[in-house]
C-alpha cells in the first residue's frame, strides 16, 4: 500500500531506552523513515551512545548524558526530563511516548498530564519480568545484599509499570499479538493495544540486492544459518545440540553463526562449547559482522534456524531473524513461540517444531533432502514478508493508530 500523508500533521516526543543515534530498525526505520511519510514528526529523547550521528530526518535527537556513566541508570529519568524540555522548544507535542522505561514512563505520564496531551507507552519486552528472572538467578547463589537490591528493583518496577504507568496510557503499542493477549490477561483493555511485530526493510533484505560472501570455508558444505546474538540466557548451546544430531549422517553440514555475543565472556563460553564438543569442523562462529556481510553469509545458507526459548519472557516476543530469513528466500526451521508459529502458518515458508534437538535436526534434514519442498518455501517467504512484515506496512498501521488515539489539535 503506498504511503499517503495523514489528514493532519502530528508530532511525538519519544523517550527511548536505547542509546542514540538509534540502531534498532523498529526505531530507526519505523520512526526515522516511515513516520515522516505520513506527516508524523518524531523527536527522540535519550542518552548518547557512540557519539556518531546517523541521518535522522524525523525531527531531532536530544542526547543528554552518557550511557557510559556508572550513574546512568539513576540519572536517566533526569536526563530524559531535560531532553523533553529541549525537544519541546516551546511547542506542545501531540503526545508523549515512552518505550521500555520504568521511571521515565512515570515521568512521561506526568509530563503528558501537565501539558494536557495523551501519554502512550511502547512495550517491546516484558522488562519487569526480566528483572524478576535476574532476581531469581541471583537467588540460586544466595540471598545477600545483591539479591536484595534486585528484589527491591523488581518489586518497585512491577508496582510502577502495572499500577501507575500502563493504567495512565491512552494507548499501548506491544511487540506481538501474544503480548497483547498477555497484558489483557492482567486486566488491561485489549482495545487500548496495537501489536507492531518486528519487520524488515524491504530494499535492504531484497535478495537480488545482496552479494553472496566469497568464503571458501563454505564451499561444498550444507550450510545452515543462525543470524543473531549468542548467549547462555538464549540457550544458544541448543544450536550445537542440533549440529551434533546431524554431523554423523551428514558430515558436510556447517552451521554459520553470524553474530556477536553481549560480552566477551559469552563469546568465550560459546567457543569453549564448540571445542569441547569437537564441532570446530561443523560450526563457523563469525563474531560481529557488518550487516551487508552478514547477509552475504545468509545467501550461502540452505536453511535458517530460529530457536527461541519458551517461557514468559520470550513467548511474547517477535523475533526478527525468522522474518529476515523469509525475506531472503531461505527455508526456515523455527520453534513454536506464538509469533513464530503465526508467521510459519501464514507464510507456509518453513517448518515449526518444538525446541528439541531431535525435532530441529529432523526438520533440517527434511529441508536439505527435499529440494522441491525447500524451493517452494524459498518462493513463499519473500512474498509473505512483502505483504505482511515490511516496515512500510507496519508504518501504515502505526500512523493510522495515531490518528485514532490522538485528538485533533485545537
Amino acid at each position: 500500500m503506498p504511503s499517503q500523508p495523514l489528514s493532519r500533521q502530528l508530532s511525538i516526543a519519544f523517550i527511548v531506552r536505547d542509546p542514540l543515534p538509534p540502531i534498532r530498525a523498529d526505531v530507526l526505520t519505523l520512526f526515522g523513515a516511515e513516520m515522516p511519510r505520513y506527516g508524523v514528526r518524531t523527536e527522540l529523547v535519550g542518552q548518547s551512545g557512540s557519539g556518531a550521528r546517523d541521518p535522522w530526518h524525523a525531527g531531532g535527537m536530544y542526547e543528554v548524558g552518557s550511557l557510559k556513566s556508572r550513574f546512568a541508570a539513576v540519572l536517566s529519568p533526569l536526563w530524559d526530563l531535560l531532553g523533553l524540555l529541549r525537544a519541546r522548544r516551546g511547542a506542545r507535542p501531540d503526545c508523549i511516548q515512552v518505550r521500555d522505561k520504568i521511571a521515565s514512563g512515570l515521568l512521561g505520564r506526568w509530563a503528558a498530564a501537565w501539558l494536557g496531551v495523551p501519554f502512550v507507552y511502547w512495550m517491546s519486552f516484558p522488562i519487569v519480568e526480566g528483572y524478576e528472572v535476574r532476581r531469581d538467578e541471583i537467588a540460586l547463589h544466595g540471598k545477600g545484599l545483591k539479591w536484595l537490591a534486585h528484589a527491591v528493583r523488581a518489586a518497585a518496577s512491577r508496582f510502577v509499570v502495572y499500577r501507575l504507568v500502563l493504567p495512565g496510557a491512552r494507548h499501548v503499542f506491544v511487540q506481538s499479538e501474544a503480548m497483547a493477549d498477555w497484558l489483557a490477561a492482567k486486566g488491561f483493555a485489549r482495545s487500548r493495544m496495537t501489536a507492531v511485530p518486528m519487520g524488515v526493510d524491504a530494499e535492504l533484505f531484497d535478495r537480488a540486492r545482496v552479494d553472496p560472501v566469497d568464503d571458501p570455508r563454505l564451499d561444498g558444505r550444507r550450510v545452515l544459518l543462525y543470524l543473531g546474538r549468542v548467549a547462555q540466557a538464549r540457550k544458544s548451546g541448543f544450536l550445537l545440540d542440533v549440529v551434533e544430531q546431524l554431523r554423523d549422517t551428514m558430515p558436510e553440514v556447517l552451521l554459520v553463526i553470524a553474530g556477536d555475543a553481549p560480552s566477551d565472556d559469552e563469546m568465550a563460553w560459546m567457543r569453549a562449547e564448540i571445542a569441547r564438543r569437537e564441532l570446530g569442523e561443523h560450526v563457523l562462529l563469525t563474531g560481529w559482522l557488518p550487516q551487508r556481510t552478514a547477509l552475504g553469509y545468509a545467501l550461502r545458507a540452505e536453511v535458517g534456524l530460529s530457536p527461541i526459548p519458551r517461557g514468559e519472557l520470550y513467548d511474547v516476543s517477535s523475533p526478527t531473524k525468522l522474518v529476515e530469513y523469509l525475506a531472503l528466500g531461505i527455508p526456515s526451521v523455527a520453534n513454536d513461540i506464538p509469533d513464530q508459529a503465526l508467521v510459519i502458518e501464514q507464510s507456509g515458508a518453513g517448518l515449526c517444531v518444538p525446541m528439541e534437538a531431535g525435532a530441529f535436526a529432523g526438520a533440517v534434514r527434511r529441508l536439505l533432502e527435499d529440494k522441491a519442498l525447500a524451493a517452494e518455501f524459498a518462493l513463499r517467504g519473500p512474498a509473505y514478508v512483502k505483504s505482511h512484515r515490511t516496515y512500510a506496512i507496519l508504518g501504515r498501521i502505526v500512523a493510522e493508530t495515531y490518528t485514532k488515539i490522538l485528538p485533533d489539535r485545537k
